[in-house]
């Protein structure tokens, strides 16, 4: 089974190069972040042509994610729960039905700057709120895919200029330590298990050359269940979409397991 996750940078906008990159990659499971429209302003036709179910979490102008698959998508849950007054659409899961069910998350985690203001203080608590959501997921004991977009860097080498990002809330320590404690609870980083390359990043800005200078980050990440990641074969940052005609600045990570 391949699933990928895609921070898409708006969904209509990039429309052309998300159904070329769905019809050269085939993904069995798609999870897209930032699609940036309410639900039914979701292209889903476009992926039912090209046979994918689609479930949409979405919201007018800002975050919104969808999550899309070959098979159908059962048990759909809209939203992080444990904070019912969380307005922001940026959690979708469901189990992808198979001959091993698979359940997958698609997750767009607040950035939270500037840091020591309320929005630093809602990416923590959200994290928080995903932890507990995750430890409920794992007593389930079943392949388990938290596919997303964590806005977390979680080491130095995960930045090719670590120290221009001291003071922001994608690197804060107080970020880093909830993303290790969520790795705690158990669950397997897909591309420092199976990879782990220097220089591997999955976000570059549009500004001052970024991509050309090949100034990224990695804050896209895949973590897994020990029942998932006892079946890892690959995990493989897509990394040439960044260079493609009109890209989103996120590129695809992929898992493949063998289920």
């Amino acid at each position: 089974m391949r699933i990928a996750s895609w921070n898409v940078n708006s969904i209509n906008a990039r429309l052309e190069t998300v159904l070329r990159w769905f019809e050269e990659a085939k993904p069995d499971v798609a999870c897209l972040q930032e699609i940036k429209c309410v639900d039914e302003k979701f292209p889903a036709e476009a992926l039912e042509r090209l046979g994918y179910n689609v479930a949409v979490h979405g919201q007018k102008t800002y975050n919104g994610v969808a999550l899309v698959s070959k098979t159908p998508l059962e048990d759909v849950r809209r939203g992080l729960p444990g904070d019912e007054t969380d307005e922001q659409a940026r959690y979708i899961e469901a189990l992808v039905s198979g001959p091993t069910p698979v359940r997958v998350a698609s997750i767009y985690l607040p950035n939270g700057n500037p840091a020591g203001t309320e929005k630093f203080t809602y990416k923590l608590a959200w994290m928080e709120r995903l932890n507990a959501h995750a430890r409920d997921l794992l007593a389930y004991e079943e392949p388990l895919a938290l596919m997303g977009d964590y806005n977390v860097i979680p080491e130095p080498r995960d930045a090719a200029h670590p120290e221009n990002w001291v003071d922001d809330a994608l690197f804060r320590p107080e970020s880093r330590a909830a993303f290790r404690a969520l790795k705690w609870l158990g669950l397997t980083e897909a591309f420092m298990a199976i990879d782990g390359a220097p220089e591997s990043y999955t976000f570059w800005d549009y500004q001052a050359g970024a991509w050309q200078r090949n100034n990224g980050i990695r804050i896209d990440h895949a973590l897994l269940s020990p029942q998932a990641a006892d079946k890892l074969r690959s995990c493989v940052i897509h990394r040439d979409v960044r260079g493609w005609d009109k890209p989103s600045d996120h590129v695809p990570i992929v898992v493949d397991l063998d289920l």
